[in-house]
């Protein structure tokens, strides 16, 4: 069994589910990270909260916010479309594709509290049923195994660095579902 923790940032209203990021982490030692140029940039700036903690780690051009300023006073900035990581949807599809398959023939994915990073990510290659081969049908959800395990939010190892950023965000699951992990084989 090979892992895969991953996160996606995302724009949701009840309704529709927009992907902004995608991080990725595999046992295997490969990483995958990548904005939507597709996002609706105008929706996004005008949700606080996206706006606030999401917009400003994504690679944005002319944009250095001062560390002694709040997130909500800073500039915009302009989303950085000749980023390399700055991609249409459809090529994030492929590529994400090709990162799973070549995790090998059994892929697990984790994500923190991930029932609608599954949905957008299944969502990258439209209906569920149209699922490409080898990307599986669920993601194992971090809070559950830790509910599981009989265990509080509070135990949890705590993030370092930037919550929010796609990436570290995958990359902080991977340290928080191998230490779940460290917890089951002391218990059993």
């Amino acid at each position: 069994m090979t892992a895969i923790d991953y996160d996606l940032e995302f724009l949701e209203d009840g309704r529709t589910i927009e992907l902004i990021s995608i991080g990725m982490v595999c046992d295997d030692g490969r990483e995958y990270y990548a904005v939507s140029s597709d996002m609706p940039v105008d929706r996004i700036l005008n949700h606080q909260w996206l706006k606030a903690n999401v917009w400003p780690h994504l690679p944005l051009r002319g944009y250095k916010p001062p560390p002694q300023i709040n997130a909500l006073q800073q500039s915009d900035g302009a989303l950085d479309k000749t980023d390399i990581r700055v991609k249409p949807k459809w090529v994030i599809a492929n590529e994400v594709r090709e990162f799973i398959q070549a995790a090998g023939p059994d892929v697990q994915l984790w994500a923190n509290y991930g029932a609608y990073d599954h949905v957008a990510l299944a969502q990258l290659w439209g209906p569920m049923i149209t699922l490409p081969d080898g990307v599986p049908m669920f993601t194992h959800d971090i809070q559950q195994e830790r509910s599981r395990l009989g265990l509080s939010w509070d135990d949890l190892p705590k993030q370092e660095g930037s919550e929010h950023n796609a990436l570290a965000d995958a990359r902080h699951n991977r340290v928080v579902r191998r230490w779940l992990a460290e917890q089951e084989a002391r218990t059993s």
